[in-house]
């Protein structure tokens, strides 16, 4: 994709924050709100986000179409197209608990993905500007600036988080790992929001259950051409097209092995 393509697209993820999320952050009306799953939020930002999403990227490449996580709980056989032809994946409020909760942490989340196999990604943090972006085999970039990751410094303590949705024993194993090995952040609900911060070295890892792919493919691939590495735990790649739990993220390969010693001892089978 060219510069101007890149731009285009965060332009109109930038229309859709202006328009459709920011005008509602903690100004939501209790209509404004549903719970559409079990614990599964949705707000009236969230709709208005994806049509604007879904007006404004389906123009910018011949034949392509948009699948939004909203209408893809509306009609869930939509997904099932995901591997055909061009496809623009959105989440236009990756984030909705923190959202209705007044938390910052939230974001717009946009891939492009051809066949199947993801192209470009695009993370845009509609409360401070962050915007980050990636292209397969052209790098990532935060705010303008080329990510290249480096090593963890000798001695330095890992820091990571383990997200939600995994059963409870689980949950509980995974936590009293990484206690014992590692400074445990805490998990902010929003995956457009860590990957980013992960790509930069803010954060070492993160492990997630839960890999739907509007959450997950605009973030791997921005992890990974920031020179990190986001992988099933067994080391496969994560492919958006295909279901399947766990994955683990870090910020460079070296962070990856360690957090994955950490985490499970060498072990994924059961993870």
């Amino acid at each position: 994709m060219t510069d101007e393509s890149f731009e285009q697209v965060a332009a109109v993820m930038a229309e859709a924050a202006e328009q459709a999320i920011l005008p509602r952050y903690r100004m939501l009306a209790q209509q404004d709100v549903e719970e559409k799953s079990p614990g599964e939020l949705v707000t009236i930002a969230d709709r208005e986000a994806e049509a604007i999403l879904a007006a404004g990227l389906a123009p910018l490449l011949a034949g392509s179409r948009v699948i939004g996580e909203e209408t893809c709980s509306s009609d869930p056989r939509l997904i099932d197209s995901l591997g055909e032809g061009l496809v623009w994946l959105v989440d236009p409020l990756d984030g909705t608990g923190n959202f209705v909760a007044g938390r910052p942490d939230f974001a717009v989340m946009v891939a492009l993905l051809r066949d199947g196999v993801t192209q470009a990604a695009w993370m845009l943090n509609p409360l401070s500007g962050r915007l980050a972006r990636a292209e397969l085999g052209g790098g990532a970039w935060l705010d303008g600036r080329r990510l290249r990751a480096s090593p963890q410094p000798p001695g330095e303590r890992l820091r990571g988080s383990i997200g939600r949705f995994m059963p409870e024993e689980m949950q509980s194993n995974l936590a009293e790992r990484l206690g014992a090995g590692a400074e445990r952040l805490p998990g902010l609900m929003s995956a457009g929001v860590e990957y980013p911060m992960i790509g930069a070295g803010e954060r070492d890892f993160a492990y997630y259950w839960r890999t739907l792919a509007w959450d997950h493919a605009a973030g791997v691939l921005f992890v990974n051409e920031a020179g990190g590495k986001a992988t099933r735990p067994d080391g496969s790649a994560y492919q958006p097209t295909k279901e399947g739990s766990g994955l683990l993220a870090a910020a460079s390969p070296d962070r990856w092995e360690a957090g994955h010693r950490l985490l499970f001892g060498g072990e994924d089978a059961a993870f």
